[in-house]
């Protein structure tokens, strides 16, 4: 691409002028504005209630009350890294950029696809949990339309996969519309989630005709994963903490929209670190409130610890379609805001030629708002290709989608892996690393590869069968039940390595220059417009 001379108008379009780049992108986003949109991403109105159930069967209510804190804290740390991060390099492209920056293009290559892939998971995977809650809903308001009746139970996975398309299809044209709408809506979608959290932590607590004790809920354990309970510390309850660790993620979201944002060096390096802080502390008290209103044990283990048929249980139908409508109102917000950092991720790599330079010059394109819709298309559609497997069960017919939760674990694998690249580059960089307005300090020196080790050992768990019946040697075997995170995430290496030594590393040469610092900083043509 060829360096043109454009004016720069204030610090953050100066500072990404030195980055070599030209605001292209609508910079309409305050520094609240950008907080929200990753806290909508980690959305505990989502996550919180759609892998509950993970918890509650591998682990039990320790893998709820004691897990989320304490996982919780690695999340923040790896938080911490990545703000620094952000603060010396906002940028769209952001994770990716940042190891090209630290480590050349061959780091920004394979974190570029680690990241496509944990974004395009994290899109299918929100999508699919709110059609799940919302086929639900449907289904207590007996609702019938178009031949399709909600409220039995056959034809479940079709009818939320239908419902699955038609969400993502409206977050798509929400997408498309306009900059100022998102921020718009990600804004107003804080404020449900807090006032949401809160109404249904009071509904919890008053609502109930009782409560569990202080001692079943921060000790009592649970093992409905099918493995012995002599594998419950190292294997069972470890499957549990993808609750926490799949929830609080999405958090980059801060950075891809550091090109739309006011003060971006501070705001998205704020972003990162407080989405996570208060998603942490909001998403426990909710968490709490949920595990405490179970007091039908039985039940709620032939529920599997299905957060909806839990709530209808503890609340009755009335009081248990309000928390739903508040959830699944929550889980569609998210989604909106998961395709916005997803389209802002793959319209960066394509800037850079990250798909080739003919289908790049066709996805880093914008129309007249400054939208790059065929970015949001493209995330959109890989987003349904991969969630297609979700459309089968069990073989004996039961509607359980096991797809959905290796979709989860590809979501957790490829973001993190994709995060703690960059984190692992500035830590080796040590202090020649030239930080921006907000820094971690000396801390870098252990927080860095604190966080580094951190992903090594999830990514591990994550990969293992969640069942007995998805272990290969098994006889009881069964592809339905099969985790094929690892085996996505083996084909994005494999596939990327082949990839970038056949053809990518010719094209694939780093950043893309727009603007040469030289001819792009100057004098400010409008005084007026500088900041301060």
């Amino acid at each position: 691409m060829e360096s043109t001379s454009v004016p720069v108008h204030d610090s953050d379009e100066q500072r990404l002028a030195e980055l070599g780049y030209k605001q292209t992108l609508n910079r309409a986003w305050s520094g609240f504005s950008n907080f929200a949109i990753s806290f909508t991403i980690i959305s505990i109105l989502a996550g919180c209630f759609t892998t509950y159930g993970q918890a509650w069967n591998n682990g039990g209510p320790i893998a709820i009350s004691i897990g989320w804190p304490l996982i919780s804290i690695p999340i923040l740390i790896i938080g911490f890294c990545m703000s620094e991060l952000v603060s010396a390099y906002p940028t769209a492209g952001g994770i990716y950029w940042w190891a090209g920056r630290l480590g050349g293009p061959v780091w920004a290559w394979f974190t570029g696809w680690f990241n496509l892939i944990g974004l395009i998971a994290v899109v299918a995977s929100v999508d699919y949990a709110a059609a799940t809650f919302l086929n639900v809903v449907l289904g207590l308001y007996e609702v019938d339309i178009f031949g399709i009746n909600f409220a039995d139970e056959s034809h479940v996975l079709a009818e939320v996969f239908l419902l699955f398309v038609l969400i993502l299809l409206v977050h798509a044209f929400i997408n498309i519309r306009n900059t100022h709408l998102l921020a718009r809506i990600n804004s107003v979608s804080v404020w449900w989630h807090v006032l949401g959290v809160a109404a249904i932590v009071l509904v919890l607590i008053f609502v109930p005709s009782g409560h569990q004790s202080f001692s079943f809920v921060f000790s009592h354990r649970i093992n409905q994963s099918g493995f012995s309970e002599g594998m419950y510390w190292f294997y069972v309850l470890p499957l549990g903490f993808l609750l926490t660790q799949y929830t609080i993620t999405g958090f980059d979201a801060s950075a891809h929209i550091s090109e739309e944002t006011h003060g971006a060096s501070t705001a998205a390096a704020k972003g990162v670190w407080r989405s996570i802080f208060y998603s942490a502390v909001i998403g426990w008290i909710v968490l709490l409130a949920i595990t405490f209103a179970v007091t039908n044990v039985k039940g709620a283990n032939e529920a599997f610890g299905f957060a909806p048929t839990l709530l209808v249980e503890a609340l009755g139908t009335g009081w248990g379609k309000f928390v739903l409508i508040i959830s699944t109102v929550g889980q569609l917000f998210c989604g909106a805001a998961c395709l916005t950092s997803a389209s802002r991720m793959c319209f960066a790599f394509s800037r850079d030629n990250g798909f080739g330079r003919r289908p790049s010059s066709v996805l880093r394109r914008v129309n007249s708002k400054r939208v790059p819709v065929y970015a949001v298309l493209m995330m959109a559609a890989l987003a349904l290709i991969i969630t297609l497997p979700a459309l089968k069960g069990k073989a004996n017919g039961e509607a359980v989608p096991f797809a959905f939760f290796a979709v989860v674990s590809i979501t957790v694998i490829g973001l993190y892996i994709a995060y703690v690249i960059p984190i692992f580059l500035r830590w080796r960089k040590g202090d020649e690393f030239s930080a921006g307005p907000w820094t971690n300090g000396r801390k870098y020196r252990w927080m860095n590869p604190f966080a580094t080790v951190w992903v090594g050992i999830i990514t591990i768990i994550f990969c293992l069968p969640f069942t007995p019946e998805a272990v290969p040697w098994n006889s009881n075997f069964s592809w339905e039940a099969f985790n094929y995170a690892p085996l996505t995430v083996g084909v994005v290496i494999v596939g990327a390595g082949i990839t970038w030594f056949a053809t990518a590393r010719k094209h694939f040469t780093g950043q893309v220059r727009e603007i040469e610092i030289e001819e792009a900083i100057g004098p400010d043509p409008d005084p007026q417009t500088s900041a301060p």
